[in-house]
């Protein structure tokens, strides 16, 4: 009888991860995280779901390794996180750009601080640049482009440094709808080329299930994942499919997931 074949090790794996915070007077505390246990598979696109204060930019800080982590483990291809390393780069809301800086050396910046090589960074910046649909823009400066411009730049730095994980924290609530579903489009052809894990953080739940091959849906006080949705939906994604029944379905349950949480808050 053949064995069977042995199941791949997640790319990301949280166990029992808690986080506490101390209120101003120092004398309370506010539990953040409680527990919270996920294995996201390589090249997977999860989205989070949750309220305000749910902690999910708490979690995405630990997994980057800029926020420590009370209790829990965290690794990312089997090595524990313990602070920011070159696994994992995160895209911010508010983009994080250098004023000073242009496109291109933005895009260059992360790859100077590892001491890529001039010609390597250069070379490797522009490449992204053109993936994310800034040919021509390279020599602007941050002030001299729109929002969602700037949102490419720093989603071209991220990808610049070729890491195994992409943490994205809200990264288009600061744009209008329409360059937000540009984005979106956008966003799922650059992951579709690269094929790096994604976990990407919204309030969202039409863009959650848009985006993601699974949606997480996380409570509050303290927080945890609460349901798991499986969107079994085709790609590449478009947005006729926001159209069909399956999708609908899949919102609503997103929702009432959500509804669920303020219910017993």
């Amino acid at each position: 009888m053949r064995e069977a074949d042995p199941v791949d090790a997640p790319m990301l794996t949280i166990r029992d991860l808690s986080k506490t915070y101390p209120d101003g007077s120092g004398t309370r505390s506010t539990r953040i995280l409680d527990r919270v246990n996920l294995d996201v598979p390589e090249n997977q696109f999860l989205c989070i779901l949750g309220a305000s204060g749910c902690g999910k930019t708490t979690l995405l800080r630990i997994l980057s390794g800029l926020t420590r982590a009370d209790d829990g483990t965290v690794e990312i291809a089997g090595r524990p996180v313990e602070k920011p390393g070159r696994d994992c780069s995160m895209v911010f809301q508010n983009y994080g750009l250098l004023p000073w800086r242009t496109v291109l050396q933005n895009v260059e910046f992360g790859l100077k601080i590892r001491h890529v090589s001039r010609r390597q960074r250069r070379t490797t910046a522009q490449l992204c640049i053109d993936q994310v649909g800034l040919t021509g823009s390279e020599h602007l400066y941050p002030h001299q482009i729109s929002g969602g411009m700037q949102q490419r730049v720093a989603l071209a730095r991220a990808l610049a440094k070729r890491t195994k994980v992409l943490l994205m924290d809200e990264p288009f609530a600061a744009v209008d709808m329409g360059t937000r579903e540009r984005l979106q489009d956008e966003l799922l052809s650059v992951w579709a080329s690269s094929k790096t894990t994604v976990l990407f953080v919204t309030h969202s739940v039409e863009e959650a299930i848009y985006l993601g091959d699974r949606v997480i849906v996380m409570h509050s006080k303290p927080g945890r994942i609460a349901s798991n949705i499986v969107v079994n939906l085709p790609r590449p994604r478009s947005e006729e499919m926001k159209a069909m029944e399956a999708f609908s379905l899949l919102v609503r349950r997103a929702r009432e997931d959500l509804r669920s949480d303020r219910s017993h808050g």
